[in-house]
C-alpha cells in the first residue's frame, strides 16, 4: 500500500519521462523476496548506492540504547521519515556486479557466518563449513550481527565492515542539521499555547451511544489505568463470535490478529523490547529517490495514543508549514437507507479536497453526536479513506489521525493502526478515566495524569505485544499492513473498505453494521436526559443472564459434573442436548451444521468404545497453571483409558516415571517442548510416547505460556529449574525455530532424542494454516495439532483470548483439504482441540479431517471447576487451578470422573456413527460431504455466511488419502547411518560395562544433531543411572552441523577442534562440550566466531567452554548449565534462570534481559558494560566475596585446562590485576532466595 501510495511523487532525473513505463514498483502476484528485489533495484537505480539503500530499506535499531554515533543515528532517523523498514527475519545478499554485500535483519533472527582467507577469499553463509578451507590460511571467522553488513569490493580487492560502511553513508549529507532545522515535535506543533480542550459532551450518554459496559470499564479500562499493563485473564473464550452474537457488535470484533508460526518467528517484546520502536513520522512525505532536508518536515510521535491534550494541539497545528483539516465522521441514518454508505464516500472525498488544500494532518473525528447524528465506525471510516487516498497516490500528503469516543483497548487501537491511521485518540476514554479518578474509583490513584499515563502506556504495551505476534519490530512497518482477517464479514464489504483482507465464510455486509450502530445510538437517545437506559452490564467475558451468549453455561457445568461423578449417561445425555443446543443457538461455527440423511448401521457393527476412545487427548496444561492433584489425576485417567494425556510446557517431576503400587500411572505420555523449555532435558523426552512441539496456544498465539509469580512455588520452581516467586513468561518465538527449515531441524533433533516416540507439532487455526501443516509434513513431523482460537489458558492478556485466531473448524478444513491434495495426508496425522465438549463435536470434527481430539477445560470441570476465571490469580476455590496449599485441599476430583465422560463421550461418537452408517472411525474422517448447512437454524442466511471454502471436499490425487494410514510412527531412519550412530556402537560395550572409553571422528556441518542419539540409548540403560564425568570422551575434527551436543548427557564429554553451528548444547543434560580452534589456525581465538547463536538454549545441567567467541542468544533459558566463552553477540543470558556463565570477553548488547536465576562474570575491560547489559531485573557489582572469587577463577582455571586458551592464561597470570575488571551479574530476586537459604541453613 505504501509504496504503490508513493508512485505519484515517484520521479528521477536518471529516469525522466521513462518513470511511468516503470511503474507499477510493486507485483503483488509476486514473493516477498521479488518485491523486496524490484524496490531495492529501483531504488538503486535512481542513484544512490547499494548500501546506502539496504541501510534504508534494512535499518538497524538506533534506540539510546545502542552505541552507535550521533551521526549514524541521526542518518537512520532521517530516514524513518522517509521509508518504513522491510521487517522480519532476513539475511540479505545483493550486487552490482562488481562489489557483493551481505547484511543481516534488525533482530538477528539469521544466521550469516562468514571466513575471509589469506588466500583472498570470503565465504558466506547461513553455516559454517560449506567450504573446505585449510586453517592456516583463515584471517578471520566472522559472522553478521543484528542489522550488520558486509561488502567485498573486487575491484579493489577490499573487504569492508560494518563501521566502516556505515560511517562513511551516514556522513554524505548533514543529516543531522536538517533534522534539527525541519523535524517538528508535538509540544512545537503550534506558536501560541492554548489550553482549552473541546468538552466530549454529556460522559453517561456517549457511554451509551459507544457502547461501554460495566464489565469492560472493571476488567479493562481501570486495570489499564491503574497498573499500566493491559488486564489478564484466564480459561478460553466461549462467547459466541460476533457474527453469531444476538446484540450489537462493533466492526473490531469480526478482525482477528494474525500472528506467525514457523515461517517466522514471532518477537519477544519483553526480553527484546529495545530492538521495537512504536517512533513514526506523520506529515507529508516527499518523493522516495530524492533527498533534502523536507522530507523531515514532518511531526516526529514517539508513540500513537494521542490526550486529548496533544489533540488539540493538532487542531491548531501551524508550525513549519503544517495544517490540519478536521473530517467529522457522522452520518444521519433518518435521510435513507444508503446514508452511511454516502457518508463515506463523502469523507473520502473531503479527504482528498483537504489534502489538495496543503493540509499536512487529517482528523477524522466522530463529536459530535446529537439525536440525529450518529457516529460512523471509526475502522470503517479510517480503512475506507486509506484505502481511497492509496488509490488516489496521496496517502503519503498527509498523516491520518482518529479522534474518537469508540476506542478504549489494545486490540481497537490495533486495528485502527493497522488499517492506516497515523495516531489515535481516545478521547471518551480519557474523560471516563478522569470522571473514575474524581469519584475516588481508584485503589490508592487519585491523580488524574499519573492514571493517563498508565492507560497509555498500557496501550503501548499491548500494541507492542499485537506487533511481535506477527514479527513486527516497528510501528512504522505495522501502520496500514492490515495484519488482520476477518471472520463474518461479507466478500463485497471486505473488497471495498479492506480489500487484501482474507475472510473465508462470508457474513454481513454494511446494512447490518448500520444497524448495530444505530441501534447502540437509539438506545442512547430513547429517553430524556435524567433517564438514560442502565448501562450494559456486559457478559463477553463472564457469563451473565441475559446477556452473550456463552457455549458453557452454569447448567451445562452442573449437568457434566453429575454425569460424570455418578457416572449418569442420562445426564451426560443432558449435558450434550444443553451444549448442542447452545451451539445451534450461534455460540460456535459447527453449531450452524448438521449431518446429512444416510442409512444407518447396527451398532453392534460399530468400533468400540474402548478403541474410540484412544484417539482421544487432554491437551496440554503445565503442572503450575493447574495444581498438582489436578495434573496427576489428569494422567491417571487417561493412562487407565489407554489414551495420552499431555504434560504441557511446565515440565514433570521425575517420581511420576514409576507406578503407583495399585498399577495406576501419573506419568503424561505426550511431553510438550515449548518456547521456554522448562524442564526439558534428555529423561524428560525418553520417558514419552509423544514429542509434541508447542508453536502456538489457542488462547494466545504468537505468544509464550504464563505463570505468574504467585504460582511458582518450591515445587515449581524445582521442575522448571526457575527462581520460585517471579513470574514465568516464555518466549514467544522458539530460539532454535525462525523457520520452517529450523523447525525440521528440531523436528529431527527430537527423533533423535527418542527414536520409539512420534513427534507433533501444535499450531493454531488461521489463514494459511494448511500450508504451514504441509510443510510440518514435510519435515516429518508425525502429528499436526490444529487448536481453535477459542482455547483454554492459566493466564493470558486479555486482547489475545479474545481476538487471536479463528474458529478450528476453518483452520481443520484448510488443513485437510492441502495435505489432501499435497498427497501428505497418508504419512501424518490430524489433531484438533478447542472447546470441544460432546459426541457430536468429535464426528464433525472428524468429518473436517481430524482423527485425534484434545480435551482440556472440559477435563478440569469434571474434576470440579466452575469457571471463575481465577487461574491467573491463584485463588481457584475448587483447587483445581492454584498452588495454594489451603485451597489444594478443597480438589475433590478423582480419576474415575473424567474416565467416565470421556467413555460418555466416545459412546455418543459410537452412536452418531452408527447412525450416519460408519463402521470403522477412519471411515469418517475427511468426509466433509456428510455435513450440511442447517436448514432449520435460520440466522446463518440472514447473516450471509458461506461455508463452501469450509465444507468443500478435496479431490483424492492417485494413491492419496483422507487419513493417515501410517501405524508405525518409531522412526529409526533418522538416525540410521548417522555419524552418531556409528559412534555409540564404538563406545556401547564400554557403557554398558561402566568402563571409560575415548574414540576420535572427523565431522562435517551435514552432522547434524550429534551426541543426541547416543545420550537418548545412555539415559535408558542402568535404570536411568547417569554416568560418572568424562566416562565417554569423543574427540572430533571439523565443522560440526546443528545442534552439536544437543541433549547430551551426563557422563559423555565431546571435545571439537573446529568450528560449530547453531544451537550448540541445546537442552544439554549433564554432558560437557569442549570447542577449540582448529589446528594451525593462527587467528586469535577469543577475536573470532567459532561457534553460532542459541548456544545452550534450555540447558538445564552440564558444561560448554569456548575457545574463541559465540553469536546471539548465548545460554537463552539456561536452566543450569556451566559455560565459560571468550565473547558473544547480543542478548546473552536471555531469561537465564539458573546456571553459571563467564565472559572472558566483549558481550553485546541486551544482556541478562528477563534473567531470573543464576549468574554471570563478565570482563568489563572497557567500564562499559552496564551500557550493554539490560538492568531491569538483575544487579550489576564487584566480585568481592570469597566464594565468588574461588568460582569464577575455578571455572577460568577449567577453561584453561580443557582448551589451552591464551586468554584464560593471560587472565590467571595476571589474577589481582584482572579480578578487578571482572563484574558479576545476579538476577535480584535470585539473590533474594540466595539470602533466604543462607538463613535457614544458619
Amino acid at each position: 500500500n505504501k509504496m504503490k501510495a508513493r508512485e505519484s511523487t515517484l520521479s528521477s532525473p536518471l529516469f525522466g519521462d521513462k518513470m511511468e513505463k516503470i511503474l507499477s514498483v510493486i507485483d503483488e502476484t509476486q514473493s516477498d523476496s521479488a518485491i523486496f528485489d524490484s524496490s531495492f533495484e529501483l531504488l538503486v537505480h535512481a542513484g544512490r548506492s547499494m548500501e546506502h539503500f539496504m541501510m534504508m530499506m534494512v535499518p538497524e535499531p538506533f534506540g539510546d540504547r545502542y552505541h552507535i554515533s550521533e551521526d549514524r543515528r541521526t542518518f537512520y532517523e532521517y530516514h524513518a521519515s522517509v521509508l518504513e523498514p522491510w521487517d522480519g527475519p532476513a539475511a540479505l545478499v545483493f550486487s552490482d556486479g562488481t562489489r557483493v554485500g551481505a547484511t543481516l535483519d534488525r533482530n538477528g533472527l539469521r544466521p550469516a557466518r562468514y571466513a575471509v582467507t589469506r588466500s583472498g577469499r570470503v565465504i558466506l553463509a547461513s553455516e559454517t563449513g560449506v567450504l573446505d578451507i585449510e586453517p592456516e590460511d583463515v584471517l578471520r571467522h566472522g559472522r553478521l550481527g543484528p542489522g550488520m553488513m558486509l561488502v567485498v569490493d573486487t575491484d579493489s580487492g577490499r573487504v569492508m565492515y560494518d563501521h566502516e560502511i556505515k560511517s562513511r553513508i551516514s556522513r554524505q549529507k548533514p543529516y543531522r542539521r536538517w533534522l534539527e532545522e525541519n523535524k517538528i515535535e508535538l509540544k512545537g506543533l503550534f506558536q501560541v499555547p492554548d489550553p482549552d480542550i473541546e468538552p466530549a459532551g454529556d460522559l453517561e450518554l456517549l457511554k451509551r451511544v459507544f457502547g461501554y459496559t460495566l464489565e469492560e470499564i472493571n476488567k479493562i479500562i481501570i486495570p489499564m489505568a491503574e497498573k499500566g499493563s493491559e488486564p489478564i485473564s484466564s480459561m478460553g473464550n466461549d462467547a459466541a463470535l460476533a457474527v453469531l452474537s444476538d446484540r450489537p457488535q462493533f466492526l473490531y470484533n469480526y478482525f482477528r490478529q494474525i500472528f506467525a508460526q514457523v515461517t517466522n518467528p514471532p518477537i519477544d517484546p519483553y526480553r527484546e523490547k529495545l530492538v521495537m520502536s512504536l517512533m513514526s513520522f506523520i506529515g507529508r512525505e516527499q518523493n522516495l529517490l530524492t533527498e533534502g532536508p523536507l522530507h523531515c518536515n514532518q511531526l516526529k510521535l514517539s508513540h500513537p495514543v494521542l490526550s486529548n491534550d496533544d489533540l488539540q494541539m493538532f487542531k491548531k497545528a501551524n508550525a513549519k508549514g503544517q495544517t490540519t483539516g478536521v473530517i467529522p465522521i457522522l452520518y444521519n441514518p433518518y435521510e435513507d437507507e444508503h446514508s452511511l454508505e454516502r457518508s463515506i464516500e463523502r469523507i473520502c472525498l473531503k479527504a482528498d479536497d483537504l489534502i489538495d488544500e496543503g493540509n499536512t494532518f487529517l482528523i477524522l473525528s466522530d463529536r459530535g453526536i446529537d439525536s440525529s447524528l450518529v457516529p460512523i465506525p471509526a475502522l470503517l471510516a479510517v480503512s475506507a479513506v486509506n484505502q481511497h487516498l492509496v488509490a488516489s497516490k496521496k496517502r503519503q500528503l498527509a498523516g491520518l489521525i482518529v479522534e474518537t469516543g469508540e476506542v478504549r483497548d489494545v486490540m481497537q487501537l490495533a486495528t485502527l493502526i493497522g488499517f492506516g491511521a497515523s495516531a489515535v485518540n481516545p478521547y471518551l476514554a480519557f474523560e471516563l478515566i478522569k470522571n473514575l479518578v474524581d469519584k475516588g474509583t481508584f485503589n490508592g490513584l487519585s491523580d488524574t495524569e499519573k492514571a493517563f499515563e498508565n492507560y497509555i502506556e498500557a496501550m503501548k504495551n499491548g500494541l507492542l505485544k499485537i506487533m511481535s505476534k506477527m514479527g513486527v519490530s516497528t510501528i512504522r512497518s505495522y501502520k496500514g499492513a492490515q495484519i488482520f482477517e476477518a471472520v463474518g464479514l461479507n466478500s463485497d464489504f471486505i473488497d471495498r473498505y479492506f480489500p487484501g483482507t482474507p475472510t473465508r465464510i462470508g457474513g454481513i455486509g454494511l446494512k447490518e453494521l448500520a444497524s448495530a450502530t444505530e441501534e447502540r445510538h437509539r438506545s442512547a437517545f430513547s429517553g430524556e436526559k435524567e433517564d438514560l437506559p442502565p448501562l450494559d452490564s456486559g457478559g463477553n467475558i463472564h457469563f451473565r443472564i441475559k446477556s452473550e451468549k456463552h457455549l458453557m453455561s452454569p447448567a451445562a457445568v452442573v449437568a457434566v459434573q453429575k454425569a460424570a461423578w455418578n457416572n449418569d449417561w442420562e445426564k451426560y445425555k443432558e449435558f450434550a442436548e444443553e451444549i448442542n443446543s447452545t451451539a445451534r443457538n450461534l455460540c460456535t461455527l459447527r453449531g450452524l451444521f448438521a449431518f446429512k440423511e444416510r442409512t444407518p448401521v447396527p451398532i453392534e457393527e460399530v468400533e468400540s468404545v474402548g478403541e474410540i476412545v484412544k484417539r482421544f487427548v487432554s491437551s496440554a496444561m503445565s503442572m503450575g497453571s493447574i495444581s498438582k492433584e489436578a495434573h496427576e489425576t489428569i494422567a491417571i485417567a487417561m493412562n487407565r483409558l489407554g489414551a495420552m494425556s499431555n504434560s504441557g510446557e511446565g515440565g514433570e517431576d521425575e517420581a511420576r516415571y514409576k507406578p503407583l503400587p495399585n498399577g495406576d500411572l501419573k506419568k503424561t505420555y505426550v511431553k510438550q517442548i515449548a518456547s521456554g523449555r522448562f524442564g526439558v532435558n534428555i529423561k524428560y523426552m525418553v520417558n514419552a510416547r509423544e514429542l509434541q512441539i508447542k508453536m502456538a496456544q489457542g488462547a494466545k498465539p504468537g505468544e509464550g505460556g504464563q505463570l505468574p509469580g504467585h504460582k511458582v512455588d518450591e515445587t515449581i520452581a524445582r521442575i522448571r529449574h526457575s527462581t520460585p516467586g517471579v513470574t514465568l513468561i516464555s518466549p514467544p518465538p522458539h530460539h532454535d525455530i525462525y523457520s520452517i527449515e529450523d523447525l525440521a531441524q528440531l523436528i529431527y533433533d527430537l527423533h533423535n532424542a527418542n527414536p520409539e516416540a512420534r513427534v507433533s507439532v501444535k499450531l493454531v487455526s488461521e489463514t494459511g494454516v494448511g500450508t504451514i501443516a504441509a510443510g510440518v509434513a514435510k519435515g516429518r513431523a508425525d502429528m499436526v495439532l490444529i487448536s481453535g482460537h477459542d482455547g483454554g489458558t492459566g493466564a493470558s492478556p486479555l486482547s489475545s483470548i479474545k481476538y487471536a485466531g479463528i474458529p478450528w473448524e476453518i483452520g481443520l478444513s484448510e488443513t485437510q483439504q492441502t495435505l489432501v491434495l499435497n498427497n501428505l495426508r497418508s504419512r501424518i496425522r490430524v489433531q484438533t482441540d478447542g472447546q470441544l465438549r460432546t459426541g457430536r463435536d468429535v464426528v464433525i470434527a472428524a468429518l473436517l479431517g481430524a482423527e485425534e481430539f484434545g480435551f482440556a477445560t472440559i477435563s478440569l470441570i469434571t474434576m470440579g471447576c466452575v469457571l471463575m476465571r481465577k487461574c491467573h490469580l491463584n485463588t481457584c476455590p475448587v483447587g483445581v487451578a492454584t498452588q495454594d496449599p489451603e485451597l489444594r485441599k478443597r480438589f475433590r476430583g478423582k480419576p474415575e470422573y473424567l474416565v467416565n465422560y470421556m467413555m460418555f463421550v466416545a459412546e455418543d461418537v459410537r452412536r452418531i456413527m452408527a447412525d450416519l452408517g460408519f463402521r470403522r472411525f477412519n471411515e469418517m474422517v475427511g468426509q466433509v460431504d456428510v455435513l450440511e448447512v442447517d436448514e432449520a437454524v435460520s440466522y446463518w442466511k440472514e447473516r450471509g455466511l458461506d461455508f463452501s471454502a469450509v465444507l468443500t471436499k478435496p479431490q483424492l490425487p492417485e494413491g492419496g488419502s483422507y487419513y493417515c494410514t501410517r501405524e508405525d510412527f518409531a522412526n529409526h531412519d533418522f538416525v540410521k547411518g548417522s555419524l552418531d550412530e556409528k559412534m555409540y556402537r564404538k563406545i556401547k560395550d564400554a557403557v554398558k560395562k561402566g568402563e571409560t572409553v575415548a574414540v576420535s571422528a572427523k565431522i562435517s556441518n551435514k552432522d547434524r544433531t550429534f551426541g543426541t542419539y547416543m545420550s537418548s540409548l545412555i539415559a535408558t540403560q542402568n535404570n536411568g543411572k547417569p554416568l560418572k564425568h568424562d566416562s565417554v570422551v569423543i574427540n572430533m575434527k571439523g565443522a560440526a552441523g546443528q545442534s552439536f551436543g544437543a541433549f547430551l548427557v551426563q557422563g559423555v564429554t565431546l571435545k571439537l577442534t573446529g568450528i560449530a553451528n547453531d544451537y550448540v548444547g541445546k537442552g544439554l543434560s549433564g554432558g560437557k562440550i569442549v570447542i577449540t580452534p582448529p589446528a594451525g589456525s593462527k587467528f586469535r581465538p577469543e577475536n573470532n566466531s567459532l561457534a553460532g547463536n542459541v548456544l545452550l538454549f534450555g540447558a538445564t545441567e552440564g558444561k560448554l567452554f569456548i575457545n574463541g567467541m559465540a553469536g546471539e542468544r548465548f545460554a537463552v533459558r539456561n536452566s543450569g548449565a556451566t559455560a565459560v566463552v571468550e565473547g558473544l553477540g547480543d542478548h546473552g543470558c536471555e531469561y537465564m534462570t539458573g546456571g553459571v556463565v563467564v565472559v572472558l570477553g566483549r558481550t553485546g548488547l541486551n544482556f541478562a534481559a528477563g534473567m531470573s536465576g543464576g549468574i554471570a562474570y563478565v570482563l568489563d575491560d572497557d567500564q562499559l558494560f552496564d551500557t550493554r547489559c539490560n538492568l531491569e531485573m538483575v544487579d550489576i557489582e564487584p566480585v568481592s566475596i570469597k566464594e565468588d572469587i574461588d568460582q569464577l577463577k575455578g571455572l577460568i582455571k577449567e577453561h584453561l585446562d580443557n582448551t589451552g586458551s591464551a586468554q584464560a592464561e593471560k587472565i590467571l597470570d595476571h589474577w589481582e590485576e584482572s579480578l578487578s575488571s571482572f563484574v558479576k551479574v545476579i538476577p535480584v530476586e535470585y539473590r533474594k532466595v540466595l539470602e533466604r537459604n543462607r538463613k535457614g541453613e544458619a
